[in-house]
């Protein structure tokens, strides 16, 4: 399924915003319905009805999942557009385990995000359509799904309001919506369809959306039927002309050539070959091409054996490379040329040109020659587009022949500059400054856009320069608390400062003395004669059950659950920030004999009782006490093995690094590499001789297109030897930057 965030025509940010604004009144009013013992049959009875339904790339890889039920016994499936992507192959599976692959899209509506597909069946169990406009706020209904792949996963809740985005009317609902729920029906408690499942919630878990059922009774009543093998040729390139190799997503639309998400290749790279006759030397290839993302890399490809072997020219990371490719692996990478040009305008189109001769090869952008180039190790063989990583781009204009045509750029005269620089500082209207440009025609338009990507280009650069500097201050806060003596380390304080690096608003002082505020009434509850054994019972009861802080067991990887102040303020957090705030409450009402254990996967706390066994506090789950023996089971089936080294004391700078590569995990996981880079850089800084994540770093700056950054980690890691490296091909890698 594809949630909101990736739905089509502007949905996303009308409904972020929207979200945003709301109060959650409805959410909490809006009680769970009593259970009902009809509930479990009816269950029973509409799973028979409901389908998993799959999409899958052009290399036929599974590209995404979600939920579809049978409105007709002749194989009629309704789910949502979004589910079965556009030009995609679809299969659907059924309840009785039969699979179908889609034979035509019976119908399909854009902007309602429905549609209805056709499998080669008879016979099916079909779910009825109740009339949703008499559906009422606070009826209880069901939710039936796969969500997260878990087949036919049922949840119920009630219906909150209606809401419109649009014009498109939504049934807003107080209920969970996940990945692979999408497209599945809702049912009220007689198992009538009142609506598809559409898209979750933004701002919070527990609120989804789904289409109306009668939308839905109006699209079959006007369906607009596509067989499938007209279907797959939906913004597909012309076999003739094109071939992509190596993954990704290339599609044609208004005449542009379209691709996105990253290839098979090394680095992410994909490519798309023209399939006509490239002429014989020498000759040119051009087109014109836009980045999404400036950090990425997409152009031209040339002489290649339609596989592996090829040279590219492209804008990558505001600047323009040429590059040859002798192989599948980043080993075989050579870049020839790298540089950065004033004729290329970052952030727009921008055309590219290469000219091939016997014994050089020439770069032009815009027109200009950039670069020229003597290698001449390949010269014969395929031409095309190539991207790298996870870029989305744009071509257009494609060309290859003896001489690409010239390019013609308004001429932007000093005195007609002069003019646009007095009109823009005059405090002048928009109208008024459109007025007195009038007669710099296309010129002056030419260079008031060239102004903005200036502007833009300055404002980019601050802020990066800016966020830049606010790490470096965070770095030395948090490298100055962590070089006291361990027993003067102030834990929380650090654990402050690491939530800080992405909340430059929090305010410390505030959450040290909430912190404060809790250790006071916690003392108040302790005797003055109570043991450390009767302490420790005190502290778990005051914070798990009093207070009610809980591991985050539905919400896990949020980053919400790594910045301290956040779990203070939810009572919800990861293992090792919980363990943070309980060690913390621990020293300040003098427990001196618990510390944190760095069990892999599952940070507890160890306690030592001065006459007794030691116990081992699971504080994500609500200060369980348990044996070694015992922790040792619940995590083990996630590692390999578990030694006394993990059940010794973690000092408070592992602590803190811990944390660090908590967040880091998940930056990775949702391919930030910016906030990739922020971790591993503070991580670094920390641990200035941990190998490990020094290449790690290297291989997020090369991803990114810094080079020269890179090559500061591979030259430390060269020089100092670090086992458990291939040094050797380490040396490869560094020549090729």
């Amino acid at each position: 399924m594809r949630v909101i965030e990736q739905w089509r025509n502007g949905f996303t940010s009308l409904l972020v915003i929207f979200l945003t604004q709301l109060t959650g009144a409805a959410e909490k009013k809006a009680a769970q319905p009593p259970e009902s013992p009809d509930v479990v049959a009816l269950t029973e009875r509409a799973k028979k009805s409901v389908a998993v339904i799959t999409h899958y790339g052009r290399n036929r890889k599974q590209d995404g999942v979600g939920a579809g039920f049978i409105v007709s016994q002749d194989g009629l499936i309704a789910t949502c557009l979004h589910v079965i992507d556009e030009a995609r192959p679809v299969t659907v599976e059924l309840a009785d385990g039969r699979r179908f692959e889609a034979i035509e899209i019976y119908a399909s509506d854009r902007k309602l995000d429905l549609a209805v597909v056709r499998i080669a069946a008879t016979n099916l169990p079909t779910l009825k359509l109740g009339d949703s406009s008499t559906l009422k706020q606070g009826a209880p209904v069901i939710a039936i799904g796969n969500p997260v792949g878990l087949e036919h996963s049922v949840v119920q809740g009630v219906v909150s309001a209606t809401r419109d985005f649009g014009g498109v009317e939504m049934i807003q609902l107080a209920i969970p919506i996940e990945p692979g729920n999408s497209g599945g029906p809702l049912l009220d408690f007689r198992g009538r369809v009142q609506g598809i499942l559409n898209m979750k919630s933004a701002v919070t878990a527990n609120l989804g959306f789904a289409v109306p059922a009668n939308a839905l009774q109006s699209l079959l009543d006007r369906p607009n039927p596509v067989p499938m093998a007209r279907w797959l040729m939906l913004g597909a390139l012309d076999p003739k002309e094109w071939k992509p190799v190596m993954g990704a997503r290339w599609s044609r639309k208004a005449g542009r050539i379209q691709v996105e998400n990253a290839g098979d290749g090394f680095g992410g790279r994909s490519l798309c070959f023209w399939q006509k006759e490239v002429p014989a030397l020498p000759y040119e290839v051009s087109v014109t091409v836009k980045l999404e993302d400036e950090s990425g890399a997409a152009g031209l490809v040339f002489a290649s054996d339609g596989e592996n072997r090829h040279y590219g020219f492209y804008p990558t990371a505001g600047q323009i490379r040429l590059t040859r490719f002798d192989g599948p692996d980043v080993y075989s990478w050579k870049i020839l040329k790298e540089l950065k040009t004033p004729h290329h305008k970052l952030g727009d189109w921008n055309t590219i040109r290469v000219r091939v001769e016997t014994n050089r090869i020439l770069g032009y952008v815009n027109g200009e020659l950039v670069m020229e180039s003597n290698d001449a190790e390949r010269r014969n063989g395929k031409v095309g587009l190539a991207k790298f990583r996870d870029t989305k781009a744009q071509f257009k204009n494609f060309y290859v022949g003896t001489n690409a045509p010239s390019i013609a750029t308004p001429v932007v005269s000093p005195e007609l500059t002069a003019v646009i620089s007095s009109a823009l500082s005059s405090g002048k209207s928009d109208a008024e400054v459109v007025a007195s440009l009038k007669s710099g025609g296309e010129a002056a338009h030419a260079a008031v856009l060239e102004r903005a990507r200036q502007l833009d280009k300055e404002a980019q650069q601050m802020r990066r320069i800016a966020s830049e500097m606010y790490a470096r201050t965070i770095e030395t806060a948090l490298t100055a608390v962590l070089k006291e003596p361990e027993e003067k380390i102030d834990l929380f304080h650090a654990a402050l400062l690491v939530a800080k690096l992405d909340n430059p608003e929090l305010d410390m002082e505030a959450y040290r003395a909430e912190m404060a505020r809790l250790a006071d009434e916690l003392r108040r509850e302790v005797t003055e004669k109570a043991s450390d054994t009767g302490k420790v019972a005190a502290l778990a009861k005051f914070l798990f059950i009093d207070h009610g802080f809980h591991g985050s067991r539905m919400d896990f990887y949020n980053r919400a659950n790594s910045y301290i102040n956040e779990v203070m303020d939810d009572r919800e957090g990861l293992p090792i920030t919980l363990a943070v705030v309980y060690l913390e409450l621990a020293r300040q009402i003098g427990l001196t004999n618990v510390a944190g254990i760095p069990l892999p996967t599952r940070f507890m706390v160890r306690f030592e009782p001065r006459d007794g066994l030691e116990q081992i506090i699971d504080v994500f789950d609500g200060g369980k006490g348990l044996t070694r023996s015992e922790a040792v089971e619940l995590v083990a089936e996630n590692v390999n093995a578990i030694g006394e080294k993990d059940f010794q004391p973690a000092r408070k700078h592992e602590i803190v690094t811990r944390m660090l590569h908590n967040l880091l995990g998940i930056a990775q996981r949702e391919g930030n590499a910016g906030d990739a880079l922020r971790y591993l850089n503070m991580i670094v800084a920390l641990n200035p001789e941990s190998a490990p994540d020094r290449l790690n770093r290297a291989r997020v700056q090369m991803r990114a297109g810094n080079n020269a950054a890179a090559k500061v980690d591979l030259r430390w890691l060269l020089d100092h030897e670090p086992a458990g490296i291939d040094l050797e091909r380490l040396a490869e890698l560094y020549g090729t930057l």
